[in-house]
């Protein structure tokens, strides 16, 4: 009995594994009472179309990001990278070089603050100062906000709207911030990718990161099944 127990686990495991790594919709990230008016409110963009949308947080990183460089190039591909201000700062050359590679840039706030029951104030100069460093940098609007952590509640919303963006989110957490193995990241969007998913990954991350090397499977593996990648604002504009 009890090794038919620990099969029926196993196999229960194997199965929500996908779900777990192909939703972005857990009720837990969101930290707000009104649900329903965060869905309806047209502020938050879940992805659209068929083609995919790479995404990468918490940079400008003068290692990884300037990998993750090579290999978009390596494959023709364009992404989004969600920077934070402070980083930006700290390395406006890895900044420029996105810039220049004809990537797009999102927003990830000034000091990666998690936004959710902070005042408005708060909220803007959060999002305002993110931009003002890209700004000294080069003449730049960004269209998307990605709250840290994913978590936003009405004030977010407000300040998003007030400042013109969209707040962007994700269909497929790769987890490589669990520090994960290459073959673990790719099996995971291989098992449930499609058209229109937003996939997260990293290009700044303390400790082991397998990130670049996941990409250089992913990529062309991505790319043999016919799928092609856009920026976040080419999915957007295409309207689905």
């Amino acid at each position: 009995m009890r090794t038919v127990f620990i099969i029926f686990t196993c196999l229960f495991l194997i199965l929500i594994t996908p779900l777990v790594l192909c939703s972005a919709n857990e009720s837990d990230k969101y930290n707000s009472t009104d649900a329903d008016d965060i869905w309806q409110s047209g502020t938050v963009f879940w992805g659209h179309g068929e083609s995919i949308a790479l995404t990468f947080d918490d940079g400008p990183h003068p290692y990884y990001t300037d990998k993750i460089l090579e290999i978009l190039k390596k494959y023709n591909v364009r992404a989004t990278f969600f920077v934070i201000g402070k980083n930006v700062g700290y390395y406006p050359d890895v900044f420029l070089r996105i810039l220049n590679a004809g990537h797009e840039i999102g927003n990830h706030t000034m000091s990666h603050s998690h936004l959710s029951g902070h005042t408005f104030d708060y909220v803007m100069n959060q999002i305002q100062g993110a931009d003002d460093v890209i700004n000294s940098l080069a003449e730049y609007k960004t269209r998307f906000l990605r709250p840290p952590g994913g978590i936003f509640d009405k004030n977010v919303q407000s300040a998003a709207k007030n400042n013109d963006i969209l707040i962007a989110l994700w269909t497929i957490d790769t987890k490589d911030w669990q520090h994960r193995s290459a073959d673990n990241i790719v099996d995971g969007v291989l098992r449930c990718v499609r058209g229109g998913d937003i996939i997260l990954m990293h290009d700044y991350l303390s400790g082991d990161c397998h990130t670049v090397e996941a990409l250089d499977i992913l990529i062309p593996e991505l790319q043999k099944r016919g799928f092609s990648f856009v920026t976040l604002s080419e999915m957007y504009l295409s309207g689905g």
